[in-house]
């Protein structure tokens, strides 16, 4: 019914385990490079979000100076002729 399993080569065994370890050294060395190279990413994005911000905040005060003046203007009554 059931057979026995067949045996395997050291040799296959040996080349599996190899190639097993390899691939996590691989990875391992592949995902550290990758890391380091987001983390300069990181920093730059870090600084040009500085610059990026104190932009916005300055469009965002010159649109809230316009839409004061604009409601100024509005709220004030015209003359009648």
């Amino acid at each position: 019914m059931s057979q026995a399993p067949v045996r395997v080569s050291p040799l296959i065994k040996f080349g599996r385990w190899s190639l097993l370890l390899v691939g996590i050294a691989y990875g391992a060395a592949h995902q550290s490079r990758l890391s380091k190279k987001e983390e300069k990413v990181r920093e730059i994005e870090a600084q040009q979000k500085v610059v990026r911000d104190a932009k916005l905040a300055e469009e965002k005060k010159r649109s809230a100076e316009a839409e004061a003046r604009a409601l100024a203007e509005l709220s004030q009554p015209k003359p009648k002729n």
